[in-house]
């Protein structure tokens, strides 16, 4: 493509581009707001949203938590957030699926960008108190205190949805046959989650074993039904 055909602002940002930068600038501390009248026209006509209320509380959003906590991202912005679910782009039933439930959720379509330098694919949404909303803090949450929501334990169904996502987002399943070994892994640096995870597993009827980092089940049994239960890699059209 030769540069007659590309966009004059391609590669660039307002805060990147040297010339758009300093009329930003400019009319930042002056206080003008050329695209006022814009947003509210396109908020007459519902195009952009002016209340951000809670999300109602059902399966999927008990889902998307459980990915966000264990493997997604919150950044936060001036005047907006963005999250951010990473996704092994070889998983093509991940991706599908997450960017289905984002957009369920969320009543509008995410992106989806292919990271040049890693097999990864990155599920992202722009808008105002997504962390509010979800329950989930902005930035690292390595040493974050929030867990699995309340309203999730209160409920067998919810429950089995939220660790469907933290162990999409933070499983494996591993079975060597000839030595007869068979697991379940749930690996997080969180020991919040890690704790909640454990706590879920055995309010469910499993019998898990905590090391380290990681929540493991062995039992060849359990490791099959708790694999059934929570559809584990399995997508399509389950609810």
């Amino acid at each position: 493509m030769d540069n007659a055909k590309k966009g004059w602002s391609r590669g660039f940002t307002k805060d990147t581009h040297p010339s758009v930068k300093k009329i930003s600038e400019t009319m930042r501390a002056k206080h003008i707001d050329n695209f006022s009248k814009w947003r509210k026209e396109m908020r007459r006509r519902g195009k952009i949203k002016s209340k951000y209320g809670s999300f109602p509380k059902t399966g999927y959003l008990a889902e998307l938590i459980g990915v966000v906590l264990g493997d997604g991202h919150i950044q936060a912005f001036p005047r907006t957030e963005r999250l951010i679910i990473a996704a092994n782009a070889n998983n093509t039933g991940f991706v599908l699926r997450y960017t289905m439930i984002v957009r369920k959720i969320f009543k509008k379509e995410p992106r989806c960008m292919k990271v040049k330098t890693a097999q990864c694919i990155r599920i992202s949404i722009y808008e105002k108190h997504i962390s509010r909303r979800l329950g989930v803090p902005t930035g690292n949450r390595k040493n974050s205190t929030v867990g699995v929501p309340l309203w999730v334990w209160r409920n067998k169904k919810l429950l089995i949805r939220c660790l469907r996502g933290l162990y999409e987002a933070e499983g494996s399943f591993c079975v060597h046959k000839p030595t007869g070994t068979y697991k379940m892994l749930f690996s997080n640096k969180n020991p919040i989650l890690l704790s909640d995870v454990d706590r879920g597993l055995r309010m469910l009827g499993f019998h898990p074993n905590r090391s380290g980092f990681k929540i493991q089940l062995s039992a060849k049994k359990e490791v099959y039904a708790f694999r059934e239960l929570i559809r584990f890699r399995k997508y399509g059209t389950y609810k």
